[in-house]
């Protein structure tokens, strides 16, 4: 579930924050460059590290941040190191390293000026492997979770502005996962099941894109069950907030053809 807009609003947000320190590294990066690193001054490696990262090396680049963090760990450097480090990995699709480092530089530094920074790659870490809706939703649930404790702890930053636009995204993502299980349901007659689903669509997640289905296939299952009172409750939900729609349609004719 990947939004062109994050990369590009991370990249932009991880080049500002290289940037003060890059200017202070007295010698170029090395034309060679591989893990098997000796140990280096911190200018060296940390300028080693920006121009791996300018050229799109970004797992080379996160290993390079993770050794400035390792042979100079007292050094000013080495804070910044951490969370370019936490980017790189994002960067590459490591999301697993990202979110080790980002934690690990809240750990150490928890009341630094980057911490919403720090937040916010981890929510864009889970945020980039949310699944399909045929699959397991635990790294949504994760996602949604992280990007709802970057708006609590920092509510009025860029971060979280991003943050509310992709928990809609979530939250219509976790409906469409309920509607497919719903669906499924229906489709071998197991109406109370179907009917858990579509309440539940109908009930958390009334904002996103899949309410209107919902309450049609509600109206479905309750009519096949037999309770045309509930059936005629959810197709009136529908009529009153979804006129327009084909949904209604559907459950106006449903009603129609299953009178009292």
């Amino acid at each position: 579930m990947r939004n062109s807009a994050l990369k590009p609003i991370a990249l932009l947000i991880g080049v500002a924050l290289i940037a003060p320190l890059a200017g202070c590294a007295r010698t170029s990066a090395s034309t060679k460059a591989d893990t098997n690193y000796v140990a280096s001054d911190v200018n060296t490696l940390y300028t080693a590290a920006k121009d791996r990262l300018d050229r799109g090396q970004y797992k080379l680049a996160a290993a390079l941040f993770d050794e400035v963090e390792r042979q100079h760990p007292y050094s000013p450097w080495a804070r910044r190191a951490q969370l370019m480090s936490a980017f790189s990995y994002y960067a590459a699709k490591q999301y697993n390293e990202s979110i080790q480092s980002a934690q690990r530089f809240l750990a150490i530094h928890p009341g630094n000026k980057d911490a919403p920074y720090a937040y916010y790659l981890i929510a864009l870490d889970y945020y980039e492997q949310i699944a399909d809706v045929t699959r397991d939703q635990k790294i949504t649930q994760q996602a949604l979770s992280s990007l709802g404790e970057l708006i609590r702890r920092y509510p009025d930053t860029r971060y979280a502005a991003d943050a509310r636009l992709k928990i809609d995204l979530v939250n219509d993502h976790l409906a469409g996962k309920e509607m497919e299980i719903g669906r499924f349901y229906q489709r071998r007659s197991q109406w109370l099941a179907s009917v858990v689903r579509f309440r539940s669509v109908v009930d958390e997640y009334e904002t996103t894109t899949h309410a209107p289905e919902a309450l049609m296939r509600l109206t479905e299952s309750y009519l096949a069950l037999g309770m045309r009172d509930e059936a005629k409750k959810s197709a009136a939900v529908l009529g009153t907030n979804y006129p327009g729609t084909k949904w209604y349609e559907r459950a106006y004719e449903l009603m129609e053809r299953n009178p009292a």
